[in-house]
């Protein structure tokens, strides 16, 4: 059985959680609690030197890192994974725009305000770049969204868990989805798909 070291408010983490419920895999959760330095103790940093969650123990392999790595190996060959190699490529690409556009400016001015309880006057200018740069992600998501159900191909796939995770829990960072009719519209659409789990739910 996989055994997954997480931070149950993590988008990040809830990617993986998501695939492998949706998938069927059964697996272990072990709470990591970052708020009080947890991957950064010498037992958690000898399983992942980079001292992040989520990482997931595969039996008779290791310890894998980085949430788009996990599930890709977890999907691989699976319904969550085009089959034609320029789709493939189209699902990356919206997983890449994930990690350096819509995560660091979404997820990261939630986890200021939710996990951190920062507020905005204190955070001031930091957390008004992050929702000009987290706006413009959003702003390409909602064109890349616009006319389709989906991401990539108009089947559900690996991209839009990517970027759902985020995107669904924006208004904890400070970000209205009102001026994002097809975000929302798409929302729903993941929500509706078999095996579909909230974020709390471990």
């Amino acid at each position: 059985m996989y055994r997954l070291y997480d931070y149950l408010p993590s988008g990040n983490g809830y990617k993986v959680r998501l695939v492998l419920k949706q998938l069927g895999l059964p697996y272990e959760l072990v709470d990591i609690d970052l708020k009080r330095g947890e991957s950064r103790t010498p037992e958690f940093l000898a399983r992942n030197r980079n001292g992040r969650i989520p990482l997931l123990e595969v039996p008779g392999h290791g310890y894998l890192a980085e949430s788009h790595a996990i599930i890709g190996f977890l999907a691989e060959g699976s319904f969550l994974v085009p089959a034609d190699r320029f789709e493939r490529a189209q699902m990356t690409a919206w997983m890449c725009f994930e990690q350096y556009n819509l995560e660091p400016n979404l997820g990261t001015a939630r986890f200021w305000l939710q996990s951190l309880r920062q507020t905005p006057a204190e955070l001031g200018q930091r957390l008004e770049d992050k929702l000009r740069l987290g706006h413009e992600a959003l702003a390409v998501l909602e064109s890349g969204l616009s006319g389709r159900r989906f991401l990539v191909a108009d089947r559900y796939s690996l991209a839009d868990i990517a970027l759902y995770a985020y995107t669904h829990v924006a208004a904890e960072g400070g970000f209205s989805l009102d001026g994002y009719p097809a975000v929302r519209q798409w929302l729903t659409q993941v929500e509706a798909q078999p095996g579909y789990a909230p974020i709390t739910e471990r």
